[in-house]
């Protein structure tokens, strides 16, 4: 009888390593998990995810009227219909420290600054730019040794790391969700080859020029290895390997063909350079990433800012050409509400798109979805009145069997976001005794 192979097995290559999905030939899930130093159980490793939706939302159009599981999905939330039984959506949470406080304007700073660490963020714009720690990061802290990488910082548009942007807030606040400490920001990554690279490269920079400039696939730098892997696998490994390998080499030439394409003139938003001209793909991009990021265990821990805070982009290919933070401001206008609704429908679709990803893909005796959970939403309520309670949140995915989904939980208003940061960091096996602004673990999400 032939060895399982290690959970551990790469196929490497000319300064490529590829870390390949679980495969029967891995033997028990149980095995695996405990082969990547992961959980001593019988499920696959626990991910998480977070993603963040700038400038709040037209709440009538996100908020259930209905608790538990027999509610209609509002407007906003209807890309997610069929995926109802997948995700929970939780109301009635705060981010207190996004409030002033005394120091006056910068909610929108504020918002994403204080989203993941529930601290008040000092209000600067100079270096002395002071938060506190995010829950990806402590997550990172205590499981991102068993993992290629730590966590990923994916972003859809880029920020300053200085200046003032918002009020006399620093840009850092308003463009950076993950913070490695109370003064270390840690950047977001928007362009999608450079994940790319650093998710499954460790060649120099020049000589990854060099293999760029001959047009050829990560995945021809391990053909070789491969085929002396194909001997020891099922034919539902192969299948599945044949399936990675396509999804790889789809992302490769997606990435490729963005490189290439026309500049679209987008007015009042300068386009990133070496990124997708169109944002819907650049979004999808980076869902792609992630997903291929956890189905091979590069990494468990993930953040991603689908646009700064306060952003001013507009969203024509949806037809609306005014700036998203300006028709925030709405002031009950119900035409700008409605184009607001149009872009937080937008947004939920990319949001499903995401979870569609994850749910296609089988792990253990459920999807790869069924072992992450993916928080999404905004540190903003209503983008119009800059309110920070009752905050739109979706919680996406079971922990591992850990979190029952399909409902509508509402939760007493003023209860604290990292309740629930507290109730995830728990599902990988990280327990603190407060995190932020905190009061204790969220209650409810197992049922």
């Amino acid at each position: 009888m032939t060895s399982p192979i290690s959970r551990r097995t790469v196929l490497r290559g000319l300064g490529v390593s590829l870390t390949l999905p679980w495969l029967e030939a891995m033997g028990s899930v149980s095995s695996w998990a405990a082969d990547a130093g992961s959980r001593k159980s019988a499920t696959a490793p626990v991910r998480m995810a977070f993603l963040y939706v700038p400038n709040g939302k037209n709440m009538a159009d996100w908020t259930p009227t209905a608790e538990g599981t027999n509610y209609e999905l509002p407007h906003i939330l209807k890309p997610l219909e069929e995926l109802r039984h997948d995700f929970n959506v939780l109301t009635g949470l705060t981010a207190d420290k996004a409030r002033p406080h005394g120091d006056g304007g910068g909610d929108h700073a504020r918002a994403l600054g204080a989203f993941l660490t529930g601290a008040q963020p000092r209000k600067t714009d100079g270096t002395d730019i002071r938060s506190g720690i995010s829950v990806d990061q402590v997550a990172a802290s205590r499981i991102g040794d068993q993992t290629r990488l730590a966590s990923l910082e994916l972003g859809c548009e880029a920020g300053s790391m200085a200046g003032n942007c918002d009020s006399g807030y620093s840009c850092v606040y308003s463009s950076t969700m993950s913070w490695r400490s109370a003064t270390q920001p840690l950047p977001k990554e928007v362009n999608p080859k450079l994940i790319f690279e650093r998710m499954f490269t460790t060649t120099p920079a020049k000589d990854r020029v060099e293999r760029d400039q001959k047009r050829k696939s990560v995945l021809d730098f391990v053909r070789e290895d491969a085929k002396d892997l194909s001997g020891k696998l099922s034919s539902n490994d192969v299948r599945k390997l044949d399936e990675y390998f396509s999804a790889v080499r789809d992302i490769e030439q997606r990435i490729d063909r963005a490189s290439h394409l026309p500049e679209v003139k987008t007015p009042d938003f300068p386009v990133p350079a070496g990124v997708p001209k169109d944002y819907a793909e650049h979004i999808r991009l980076m869902c792609d990433l992630m997903v291929l990021a956890f189905q091979t265990d590069v990494t468990r821990v993930a953040t991603f800012v689908l646009a700064n805070e306060g952003s001013n982009k507009p969203y024509s290919f949806i037809g609306v050409n005014e700036g998203h933070h300006d028709l925030s401001h709405h002031g009950n206008d119900a035409k700008k509400k409605e184009k607001i609704r149009d872009i937080n429908t937008f947004h939920t679709s990319q949001f499903a798109y995401l979870l569609k990803k994850l749910k296609s893909i089988p792990e253990g005796g459920g999807t790869l979805l069924d072992n992450c959970q993916i928080a999404y939403g905004s540190g903003n309520s209503d983008g119009n009145a800059h309110n920070h309670d009752n905050l739109p949140i979706l919680l996406a995915g079971r922990g591992g069997g850990t979190i029952q989904t399909g409902r509508h939980i509402k939760y007493q208003n003023e209860t604290p976001l990292n309740n629930l940061w507290l109730s995830m960091l728990e599902r990988v096996d990280v327990r603190l005794p407060f995190l932020g602004d905190s009061t204790g673990a969220l209650k409810g999400l197992n049922g």
